[in-house]
């Protein structure tokens, strides 16, 4: 899928470092806490190997070599059921408002009912309005308590959707 010349397409291991450099840039951007956060995840600088287990996958925004966000898929940590979640959906500013969240969402919500699980779940936090708002406009409901245990205590909103 490209738009704007931006491609969406699944993670290599030469995206790592700058898949990571360009989460840690957004999270900066937003004055997101160090710990408690994807920012301090030890995944974090090593994506592409993270997402090898079974019906796990993560999407990258690249333009012209340059990687500017990113999404993935995959059960959701310590919770029985059959539940997914999305995660470390990041884009820098070059890549916002032009309609690549919408599609990196359809690509994502697709692929996690192509993998056969019947919910998607996810964090997030209070600031993060435009991304809450795109959550919101394809299915996503508030919860009043976390699922699981993801390790990210500092993101303190919680949404799930029914695929």
């Amino acid at each position: 899928m490209t738009i704007n010349n931006f491609t969406i397409r699944e993670i290599k291991p030469s995206d790592n470092s700058k898949i990571a450099k360009a989460i840690r840039r957004v999270l900066i951007e937003y004055g997101v806490p160090k710990v408690g956060t994807a920012y301090a995840d030890t995944i974090l600088d090593t994506l592409s190997e993270a997402y090898t287990a079974k019906n796990a996958v993560y999407y990258v925004v690249e333009k012209n070599g340059e990687i500017y966000g990113g999404a993935g898929i995959q059960q959701l940590d310590n919770y029985q059921g059959n539940v997914c979640e999305l995660q470390k959906m990041y884009f820098t500013p070059e890549a916002r408002g032009i309609g690549l969240g919408s599609e990196m969402m359809k690509t994502c919500l697709q692929k996690a009912k192509e993998f056969g699980f019947e919910k998607c779940y996810l964090e997030t936090l209070p600031y993060m309005e435009e991304a809450r708002k795109l959550y919101r406009k394809v299915g996503f409901e508030d919860l009043d308590a976390p699922m699981g245990d993801t390790g990210h205590y500092s993101c303190n909103l919680w949404m799930l959707k029914s695929l």
